[in-house]
């Protein structure tokens, strides 16, 4: 039988709708409009794409929505003064800082400039020390979309064996720490797998619930994976062009054949994807309503 196909996008408009219920309610109660500032440096296209879809997001959420289009030439210090500005500035509860930056800024002290209060993002040092101990402010957006697939999809993290592909800063290790913890959705045995694994087909066909970040077309194929396995894909590839010009995409997964196999899936496109936007709305949210604790 067919796997479940996980959509992401029904998830994250669900989502979206309860962020919406929430923020109307807090301006109503507490005169608070949750704040979002996004800063591109440059005109780089896939930037300025992911930058205005953001930018729709929190707009169409009733959010105060602010974008800062910087040019290539700003100085570290100039950007270092802008992010500066924003910490202090009390109708600001979000600051991104949309990657990647020129090679004359130094992207890890930019990020580390963020305010950890304001980092919706859940790259800063201090946020991810947070969600190692077990009390995470924010999560990292796409391993907190995930994690959110997997429970509202009714997945039983609770002592499976989850395999992650993958260890990078933005996805495999966050994911692996978030599902390892003793909490709701997680409280897994994970096991991390990266290019130095040996007869990583090994430890995939262990898996109960297989999460693939490796950022290669199809690397996991059906004989990989256990018979039932809930799969995961993060990857999104180029691999060509359709007639009408726009590009095709796929996942790190075998789409096709998987799905034959895995008792869920997601796809590519439709799948993680439009949950990462949507939960740093919901990070967003949630930065405004602790703001009433300052």
């Amino acid at each position: 039988m067919a796997a479940k196909i996980i959509s992401g996008a029904e998830i994250a408009s669900a989502i979206r709708e309860e962020i919406r219920v929430d923020a109307i309610q807090l301006k109503e109660q507490h005169k608070i409009v949750p704040g979002l500032v996004t800063i591109i440096v440059g005109k780089n296209p896939a930037s300025v794409s992911y930058v205005t879809a953001k930018q729709k997001t929190a707009k169409d959420l009733g959010f105060y929505s602010v974008q800062e289009d910087v040019t290539e030439g700003v100085s570290e210090t100039e950007l270092l003064n802008l992010i500066n500005k924003y910490n202090s500035d009390p109708q600001i509860h979000g600051i991104l800082v949309q990657l990647p930056l020129p090679s004359h800024i130094n992207e890890t002290k930019i990020l580390y400039a963020i305010d950890p209060d304001k980092d919706v993002d859940g790259f800063h040092p201090v946020n991810i020390g947070r969600l190692v101990i077990g009390e995470a402010r924010f999560y990292p957006c796409t391993p907190y979309g995930i994690q959110q697939m997997l429970v509202r999809t009714g997945v039983a993290v609770d002592g499976a064996e989850v395999v992650v592909v993958g260890r990078s800063n933005i996805v495999g290790k966050p994911v692996a720490m978030m599902l390892l913890q003793k909490a709701k959705g997680a409280n897994a045995t994970v096991t991390i797998c990266h290019t130095a694994t040996k007869d990583l087909a090994f430890h995939t066909r262990r898996a109960d619930i297989l999460i693939v970040a490796a950022g290669r077309p199809k690397a996991i194929t059906a004989d990989m994976v256990k018979e039932g396995a809930v799969v995961i894909d993060v990857g999104v590839n180029r691999i060509g062009m359709t007639p009408e010009g726009k590009a095709k995409l796929c996942g790190d997964v075998d789409f096709d054949t998987v799905k034959e196999k895995a008792s869920a899936i997601t796809p590519v496109p439709g799948g993680v994807g439009p949950m990462t936007i949507t939960m740093l709305m919901l990070n967003t949210l949630r930065a405004a309503q602790r703001s009433m604790k300052a």
